[in-house]
């Protein structure tokens, strides 16, 4: 089964993430391999197969409903609480806990 990963936008600004079983399976994959050697992946739509395969985590770029805007490309970030204590301490509350 391919995997099917569509993120979608509301108009609010919330966002939906919709996976089938091999895109949560990649999805889960992904995360586990997230760490401070590998800190990010790529979530990408190509049109073309052969570039689909290029990307970590390809992208569906059917929307569920006819008001979603959904998007073709992104990056999920690994950010350990020492990092980001160093080079973005805005993102930390006073006790080095994230922000929610």
């Amino acid at each position: 089964m391919k995997p099917r990963i569509t993120v979608s936008v509301q108009p609010d600004g919330s966002f939906d993430i919709h996976v089938n079983e091999a895109g949560r399976e990649l999805l889960v994959k992904e995360l586990q391999h997230l760490s401070e050697r590998w800190d990010h992946f790529h979530l990408d739509h190509w049109d073309d197969p052969e570039m689909a395969d290029a990307t970590e985590a390809p992208l569906s770029a059917i929307p569920y409903r006819p008001d979603d805007r959904v998007l073709l490309n992104g990056k999920v970030s690994f950010r350990p609480d020492h990092w980001d204590r160093e080079y973005f301490p805005h993102v930390m509350s006073g006790d080095g806990e994230a922000r929610s």
